[in-house]
């Protein structure tokens, strides 16, 4: 798990031609809004949607969430007019499609020539991204690597399924890299936004793997990933536990002890760390 400090569990996208949405998304209970100027857009109203999240972005109140913008691709798809066309700056800009480091250094190096200071967030999406993910999460600039499933599946030809057999490899690998270079690796969205069953479940596959955050598509899914992400209080007081413990070892200069009958290790007491470091992001681990 990465730590930024600040929390990343859930990761709404909001369409970026819709300036009452962007406000509204502001205001709710997700810990990043993506204000998208992708796929979300219509072609014929990609400079509407510039001007619509140039505006609200230059009026971010200031307890709202972490704000990022998905860009167009570099080139004839639009990404240059982006960042020509924006002038205020989000916390990071989501590079999509990111199939090696050279996508990402591009966008950083339009960046530097403009003096603006945003992240990024590379979207691992399809089978040469998957490939090259190591280099991708080790780009400059990268705060976070974000695992798009839906666009893999479409890249490989496969079938998708609620139990994402078909996509765990890329799955796992996407966090590995992101875990590797100590950056917060970002779970790929659950389509059905009305299944909450399936969104839970989906969301505890990503936290198994090691994932510090999920997309989300609509606001009714952030609460159900937030609570998800977010340490329950036996988690947390295990946690205590073990930390305690471990300090009392090291003071004894013991290598292994022993927390509730159980015999803890190096790998536990990171395991500790890792529940700390979220609940202190959420904001329920009070001290210590």
């Amino acid at each position: 798990m990465a730590s930024q400090g600040r929390a990343r569990r859930s990761v709404l996208f909001t369409p970026g031609d819709e300036t009452e949405m962007m406000r509204k998304a502001l205001g709710g209970d997700a810990d990043v809004v993506v204000f998208d100027l992708e796929d979300a857009v219509a072609p014929n109203e990609k400079d509407t949607a510039r001007e619509a999240v140039d505006d609200v972005l230059g009026d971010v109140p200031e307890d709202a969430p972490e704000v990022w913008v998905r860009l167009n691709p570099l080139g004839d798809e639009g990404g240059s007019d982006d960042l020509d066309g924006i002038d205020a700056e989000p916390s990071c800009f989501v590079v999509p499609k990111a199939e090696c480091a050279d996508d990402v250094e591009r966008v950083a190096e339009a960046l530097g020539e403009d003096g603006n200071g945003a992240g990024l967030v590379p979207i691992v999406e399809n089978a040469a991204g998957v490939l090259n993910a190591g280099e991708v999460a080790d780009a400059p600039r990268v705060s976070a690597v974000v695992f798009g499933a839906e666009d893999l599946a479409a890249d490989l030809g496969a079938t998708r399924t609620d139990e994402c057999d078909e996509v765990m490899y890329a799955r796992q690998k996407v966090v590995t890299a992101a875990t590797a270079v100590g950056i917060d690796g970002i779970d790929t969205l659950w389509t059905g936004f009305r299944d909450e069953e399936g969104l839970r479940d989906d969301t505890e596959r990503g936290i198994g793997l090691g994932y510090d955050g999920k997309l989300a598509i609509h606001p009714a899914q952030v609460g159900i990933i937030n609570d998800a992400f977010t340490p329950d209080e036996e988690a947390i007081d295990r946690a205590r536990r073990v930390l305690e413990a471990k300090r009392e070892a090291d003071e004894a200069r013991k290598g292994v002890f022993e927390v509730d009958g159980e015999m803890v290790d190096a790998p536990l007491v990171e395991q500790a760390r890792t529940v700390r470091e979220r609940a202190r992001a959420a904001g329920v681990w009070s001290s210590g």
